[in-house]
């Protein structure tokens, strides 16, 4: 963990919801995102993982989105570009923890009734277990997934016949920001070669992919929504191009990579800390956490492909819990059909042109943001309109689906990855009264799957949500699009993943 720095570092505003942290050197200063009162949030600690970030070798930018606190190394909720290094830390131990939409066509008022929701929430959590080391065998209605498809999933991510095998509609791959992969050589030979090399140090291995088709723990969740979108004609236009449908039931995911993505992040960050041990190589801000390894070295070889295993398995986690989901509902109220939105990312490197030149962009805590006319969004979907981008709030403020804006050039094409955290969980729990905080899910007629919802998950927890999109609108990143309102949700009560 970085050390405090006592000195108060200070923020320079440049618009109404921009502003710039300086160095102390002479390297171009961070990006920061956020109205005055989101700033005025930032504990020191947080500037100053970011000041080593920015520092640390082969960096030339650093974005500070709204929803930023301390992390792993960098801050949870900011994006960092380098086109020399790849760093564990800006990626996290939850590689590739992302959001997924699930629109149906069913109308809002057939979730109205308290009874239904209830039956809803028990056929989902028959098919999709939550918490930390749960898997198949802890829902009866889960796909089996033996250690050949396991490795399948791993190699080849959202494949047609890894999808054909789960049960998936191949055509949601068409809706993944990236639907599979590739090794560090650009091919998937390179993945198989890796995991054969691995495999027999995973403990548990077989256990670790059968959890395909799980939520984490701690802030993962699944969430019934009411789709509103607005009144206004370009919201309506992205909407019917997104495939939402105003007044329509949709179901919001928040998971990545499970044990298995866990697993392999932590095993690069033990392996990399013993070479800069040994070596006796400066480490950035004395942070053991942001290790690094230099691009072309094998160390960088090694850890871009077990990102992309965990990448891989995050992605069709994403979509098996989506078809689990959809089959849920049918159960309930048959008839329903469903089509994924969108999945995206939030915790994971990617190569991109910045500046006219490929570099890896680390988003941790943060969410690809490109807007239309966008290069890399050519002969997708979304070229004309933007990707979505999918928000989450707080079951009570709601969760919002945006889209980029040409101003988000300002942050890496990059937005904040939710409302971020304003209490940590040990702060929660000390400050927090179980009985108000069910009370207010009660009042909201909001459902859960819990006997008591998650204290350390509770909405006073998070930061003001209507305050954080506001901060993405006014610096000109993205746009609103609709907002989701949550009828029930499906939460577990351990520790989070990421």
């Amino acid at each position: 963990m970085s050390q405090p720095n006592h000195l108060k570092h200070t923020l320079i505003p440049n618009g109404d919801a921009t502003a710039i942290l300086p160095t102390g050197g002479r390297t171009k200063p961070i990006t920061v995102i956020g109205t005055e009162a989101i700033r005025d949030g930032f504990d020191d600690l947080c500037l100053q993982q970011a000041i080593n970030s920015r520092c640390a070798p082969g960096v030339t930018d650093l974005v500070l989105n709204p929803d930023a606190h301390c992390g792993y190394g960098a801050p949870v909720g900011c994006v960092m570009v380098s086109p020399t290094h790849i760093y564990p830390g800006p990626v996290g131990v939850d590689i590739k923890c992302s959001m997924s939409l699930l629109q149906t066509d069913l109308p809002a008022g057939a979730v109205i009734d308290k009874q239904t929701r209830r039956a809803l929430i028990n056929a989902i959590c028959e098919r999709t277990p939550t918490g930390a080391g749960r898997g198949q065998r802890h829902a009866p209605k889960s796909r089996r997934v033996d250690v050949t498809l396991g490795k399948r999933v791993l190699i080849e991510g959202a494949s047609q016949g890894v999808c054909e095998s789960l049960g998936i509609p191949p055509e949601w791959a068409a809706r993944c920001e990236d639907f599979a992969h590739v090794g560090h050589d650009d091919t998937p030979d390179a993945l198989g070669e890796r995991l054969a090399e691995i495999q027999p140090r995973i403990h548990n291995f077989d256990a670790k992919v059968a959890q395909l088709g799980s939520y984490g723990g701690g802030n993962h969740f699944g969430e019934c929504e009411v789709v509103e979108v607005g009144s206004d004609a370009r919201s309506r236009a992205v909407a019917d191009a997104f495939g939402l449908i105003h007044g329509g039931v949709a179901f919001l995911s928040h998971c990545g990579s499970r044990g298995i993505g866990h697993m392999l992040a932590s095993g690069q960050f033990k392996s990399l800390q013993a070479k800069f041990a040994r070596w006796d190589i400066p480490l950035p801000g004395q942070d053991r956490e942001l290790v690094y390894a230099p691009l072309g070295t094998a160390e960088a070889d090694a850890y871009l492909d077990d990102m992309a295993l965990g990448a891989n398995f995050a992605t069709v986690n994403h979509l098996l819990i989506n078809a689990l989901v959809l089959e849920a509902f049918q159960e309930i109220l048959p008839g329903t059909t469903g089509r994924l939105v969108y999945f995206i990312s939030h915790n994971i490197a990617r190569k991109e042109i910045v500046d006219n030149q490929v570099a890896w962009v680390h988003r941790k805590g943060a969410t690809r943001a490109f807007p239309a006319g966008h290069h890399a969004l050519r002969g997708t979907p979304f070229a004309d309109v933007g990707h979505p981008i999918l928000l989450p709030g707080n079951p009570q403020a709601g969760s919002a689906v945006m889209v980029a804006d040409p101003g988000a050039s300002l942050s890496c094409y990059s937005v904040n990855h939710g409302a971020g955290r304003a209490l940590g969980r040990k702060a929660a729990k000390r400050a927090l009264d179980q009985k108000q905080v069910d009370q207010s899910f009660d009042e909201a007629d909001i459902l859960s799957n819990c006997r008591q919802y998650p204290i350390d998950e509770a909405p006073a927890a998070y930061k003001d949500f209507n305050e954080v999109l506001r901060s993405v609108k006014s610096a000109g990143l993205a746009s609103e699009v609709a907002r989701l309102k949550a009828r029930f949700v499906i939460k577990d009560g351990d520790a989070a993943d990421d």
